[in-house]
């Protein structure tokens, strides 16, 4: 999943999450964004930092239950449920609707922008060095933090 900052013609930003960056060029060309704010379909992509993130091996999931209450000292602590409980649904759908190419995701997601493999939701994990090499080819990756499953 590609997560894009948006930018309609009036300067509201919002976000749009997109299974590729193809998926994103089409419904902006056939005019099936809009602007949640004003309406508008005269929609861009906002300049924004890529980020990387280190996937966990995918496992059998079970549909998110609600969020235990975090650890004192985890890593999530001090961050509200409701955000806990948001992120471990996008983590579900994310398990649920992409493949998870572990380390080669990388060669994977630059196989896709070449045009040399069909485009399609991926997730996994990548070396600063590969991110760098996707940088500069102009594939566009975006970090999810990847919370703990809602059950366990």
């Amino acid at each position: 999943m590609i997560r894009y900052q948006l930018r309609c013609r009036a300067g509201h930003e919002f976000e749009g999450w997109f299974p590729g960056s193809s998926a994103f060029e089409h419904q902006a060309a056939h005019g099936l964004l809009s602007c949640p704010h004003c309406g508008t379909a005269d929609i861009s992509r906002a300049l924004m930092a890529p980020a990387v993130h280190t996937a966990a091996p995918r496992q059998e999931t079970e549909a998110p239950q609600p969020p235990a209450a975090t650890p004192p000292g985890h890593a999530s602590a001090g961050v509200p449920d409701a955000v806990i409980a948001l992120l471990q649904k996008i983590r579900h759908t994310v398990e649920e609707h992409c493949d998870d190419v572990g380390d080669r995701f990388a060669s994977e997601a630059l196989d896709m922008h070449r045009g040399k493999s069909e485009a399609r939701g991926i997730y996994g994990s990548m070396t600063p060095q590969e991110q760098a090499e996707l940088d500069e080819e102009g594939v566009d990756v975006h970090a999810i933090p990847w919370v703990r499953r809602a059950d366990s």
